[in-house]
This record gives structure tokens, C-alpha cells and sequence, in this order.
């Protein structure tokens, strides 16, 4: 059974609290959450509020390369977190080592080609469609390597956003056409393009919209992506 999940976003402009309040009045039980850009502070009141609230699982944690492994400790016991992903090392550093987490940490694929031997490390790929997709109509040579490996390896769980035919420059400076905003669900047809078999059991949507724009997006997926 496959979880497409509404999800808590933190990147420029998400106003994760709204979130949070939209959840508790919406009721929800479960989401993603991607505490991307929030600092360890930041992510203390982040877990309060998320405490306090209507959601009791989060099956997938998008973690920083700055979480210590009793923090991912916390999210199992508090939110039956099934699986964690996060940036390869060589854009991000580990700060910790996570030797009793590692099947439960995938890889996600963002500016750097897959490394097979890191991949080989950790539980597999988080695979991110919009970046995947991103790279086919940018960069072909990194995009078939990035297939290749996807053959190789299981995908533990997805980022799904949007693609657009205009350009943009991310938060980290990178000319880009996946987007984090939807406009149209129209943006999400790129999806039709790939495979089932690269879908997990565990689609986060990586979103800024409303959880109830999420929602709305979650139905299109399922009626009209075949998801």
C-alpha cells in the first residue's frame, strides 16, 4: 500500500507553524516533514508544536547533515518515523555517524551524480522525480548515469514537486525548473513519464503550498498520475 503524504516543508517561504495549524484543524494523523532549513533551535520548537498536535505518525523525516543520532532516536519513539533521507555527504558533511540508523537513511539525488559507494552505505535512494527530471531535461549525461544506478539499488522512499517550463534559481544559487511551489496541477504531469517501479511505498509531496493544496494534490496523483 502506497502513502502519498501532505508534508511540513521549511525552506524559504513555507510557513511550517501555519502548517502545523492546518494539520490540527484538518485533523490529520500523518505527513512527512522536511525540517530542511531549520537549526537545532529552530527544531526544538518545531517538535513541541508537533507534539501538541493532531498528527501521531510521520513515516518520513527529511534529517540535516547536523542531527545527532539521539535526535533521530526521538522521531522513531515519538512519530513511528519509518525511513529518513537525506543529501549525499559530498554536498553536505555528516557531522555524526548513524551506525544504528543506516538502513533507515536513503540518499537523495539533488546536484551531484549518485555515488554508488555511499548509496551502498545506507538503506538506498530516496529518489526526488522533480530533481530526476530536472537533470533529464539539463544535465543528460548525469541523469542516465543517475538511472543506471536507480536499476541498481532499492528506492526507499520519494520526494514529489513540481517542473516548469521556466527557470529559476534555487536557495542555493543553482538555475534550476523543479520548484517547490505549485501553481498548476499540471506541473506534476512530468510524472506520467516514469515508471512505476520508481515509486516506493512512502511519496512525500515536497511542497510550500497548503496542506489542504497538498491534499488536493495527493487526489490528483492518485486519479490522474495513476499513483
Amino acid at each position: 500500500m502506497r502513502k502519498i503524504l501532505p508534508s511540513i516543508t521549511t525552506t524559504r517561504n513555507s510557513d511550517w507553524r501555519a502548517k502545523i495549524k492546518e494539520i490540527n484543524k484538518l485533523g490529520l494523523k500523518e505527513a512527512g516533514l522536511f525540517p530542511t532549513c531549520l537549526g537545532r533551535k529552530e527544531r526544538q520548537k518545531l517538535y513541541k508544536m508537533l507534539e501538541n498536535s493532531t498528527l501521531k505518525i510521520i513515516p518520513l523525516v527529511h534529517i540535516r547533515n547536523d542531527m545527532p543520532p539521539e535526535e533521530l532516536n526521538y522521531l522513531i519513539k515519538k512519530f513511528q518515523v519509518k525511513a529518513f533521507n537525506t543529501h549525499s555527504g559530498s554536498e553536505f558533511p555528516f557531522h555524526y555517524f548513524y551506525p544504528k540508523h543506516r538502513k533507515m537513511i536513503f540518499i537523495e539525488n539533488v546536484y551531484r551524480p549518485f555515488d554508488e559507494k555511499e548509496i551502498r552505505k545506507f538503506g538506498g535512494i530516496c529518489l526526488d522525480i522533480a530533481h530526476l527530471e530536472n537533470d533529464r531535461f539539463q544535465e543528460p549525461e548525469k541523469f542516465k548515469h543517475n538511472v543506471k544506478i536507480i536499476e541498481k539499488y532499492p528506492v526507499g522512499c520519494n520526494h514529489v514537486s513540481c517542473f516548469q517550463r521556466i527557470s529559476h534559481r534555487d536557495e542555493e544559487g543553482h538555475l534550476r525548473y523543479d520548484a517547490h511551489l505549485m501553481r498548476d496541477f499540471s506541473q506534476l504531469d512530468y510524472l506520467k513519464n516514469y515508471p512505476k517501479k520508481y515509486f516506493s511505498s512512502i511519496v512525500a509531496i515536497e511542497l510550500k503550498n497548503t496542506i489542504e493544496k497538498q491534499l488536493a494534490a495527493k487526489d490528483y496523483l492518485i486519479k490522474k498520475i495513476g499513483l
